[in-house]
């Protein structure tokens, strides 16, 4: 029975892709900074486990108790919305601790075991506002662009050893808490040169006629990366994410 280590499971893209994992009769260690019995169906496959990926003492202790895995997603992000002007640099760093920094740190953690075992599959989870630049946004879509090109790089450096790297791009999924969880990191939408346009830009995210993206979406195309060896470097997830994805190309 393969096991899989999933981040930031409290709610949105983690919880679900631990649901749907456990569904599948994998073994799930669904790690949160604040711990959670109550969110996922009881298991004797479930083990939650305390991650704060920021911390390396906590990465450490987290991948110790998880012991051998075979896959591990890095979902664990939060968001911010602030002209690029304004943003603090304290949010900017914060962002970066987090949805850049973390991820890097934990899949050095991690990547160890998969080399000595010459298996192992590391998803990242980021978003289609690397395909597609949308305003307000640009400190949050460097982070993620960012892990793109560490995803792509470590990938080839890893190939070699059995171990595959891939990339989950999602789009805008309003059914989760992600945009709930920015919130408070949103500056600089009154200043009066940005106004007008962050009016347009939260006037388009209240238009319910758009595609948008599921918990599910992400979930299946986690699954996907975690257990099909052909599947391609960038799995755009949700219909939005995957209309972007033809645009680009």
């Amino acid at each position: 029975m393969k096991t899989v280590l999933i981040t930031g499971c409290s709610s949105g893209f983690g919880l679900e892709i631990a649901r749907y994992f456990l569904a599948r009769d994998w073994q799930v260690v669904a790690t949160m900074r604040t711990p959670r019995t109550d969110v996922l169906p009881p298991s004797e496959r479930l083990r939650v486990l305390a991650l704060d990926v920021t911390d390396p003492e906590s990465i450490r202790k987290a991948v110790e108790a998880a012991g051998p895995i075979d896959v591990l997603v890095n979902n664990a992000g939060f968001g911010a919305a602030s002209p690029a002007e304004l943003v603090p640099m304290a949010t900017v760093r914060e962002i970066f601790e987090t949805n850049t920094f973390g991820t890097i740190a934990l899949t050095q953690a991690v990547l160890p075991q998969f080399r000595q075992r010459k298996a192992g599959v590391v998803v990242n989870v980021t978003s289609s506002v690397t395909l597609k630049a949308l305003p307000l946004i640009a400190a949050y879509s460097a982070s993620k662009a960012a892990v793109n090109a560490f995803t792509e790089s470590t990938a080839l450096e890893v190939e070699p050893f059995g171990v595959r790297v891939r990339l989950v791009l999602p789009g805008r999924a309003p059914d989760t808490r992600f945009g709930e969880n920015a919130r408070p990191r949103i500056h600089g939408f009154d200043h009066a040169a940005y106004a007008d346009l962050a009016s347009k830009v939260v006037a388009g995210l209240q238009d319910t006629s758009s595609p948008v993206t599921r918990a599910q979406d992400v979930a299946e195309a986690v699954w996907r990366v975690a257990t099909a060896p052909s599947s391609p470097m960038r799995i755009p997830a949700g219909a939005d994410a995957e209309a972007w994805a033809t645009e680009v190309c």
